[in-house]
């Protein structure tokens, strides 16, 4: 009898590739000339990135300058939740955080649609903010993520513990 092959699907960001980006995207906006007396600026605030610059048009390009960094290091920009220029005094800002893990919605969605689209006899479980999809046949599996890679999802996904 053949033993179960599995994998899980999961939705991660690499924290230190991300530093990097933030970090380049820095520097890039305290040497650029556009960006010389605006004030502007890039940084961690806990878990969260906040940008700051003097006019809103300044804090979108402080933001678009650091999705370019990110799709530079690899980072999908769908794991990026940035949220809309706010006044703040004399500054706008903009606030933006790193989307990890699979919710509970987006995972039974998932699973549905593994269940709908993919081949007979696979199975996805959910485990926390990871899903383990499983079957008898490896290339069943190939198939699945397949699948998944073709479906137009809000999440980065990457597919680990292939065994």
């Amino acid at each position: 009898m053949a033993s179960e092959s599995s994998f899980d699907v999961v939705s991660k960001v690499d924290r230190q590739e991300a530093d990097n980006a933030l970090n380049q995207a820095a520097k890039e906006i305290n040497s650029r000339y556009d960006f010389r007396g605006t004030d502007a600026s890039i940084a961690w605030t806990g878990e969260a990135i906040q940008m700051k610059a003097v006019s809103e048009d300044r804090v979108k390009a402080i933001l678009d300058v650091f999705q370019s960094k990110l799709v530079k290091r690899g980072i999908s920009l769908k794991s990026l939740e940035d949220g809309e220029p706010y006044p703040s005094g004399k500054e706008y800002r903009i606030d933006a955080s790193l989307k990890e893990g699979i919710d509970k919605d987006n995972a039974k969605k998932i699973s549905k649609y593994i269940r709908d689209e993919g081949p007979k006899g696979v199975k996805a479980q959910i485990q926390g903010e990871e899903l383990r999809v499983s079957s008898k046949k490896r290339d069943d599996l190939q198939e699945v993520i397949a699948l998944l890679k073709s479906k137009d999802l809000d999440l980065d996904l990457q597919f680990v513990n292939y065994r």
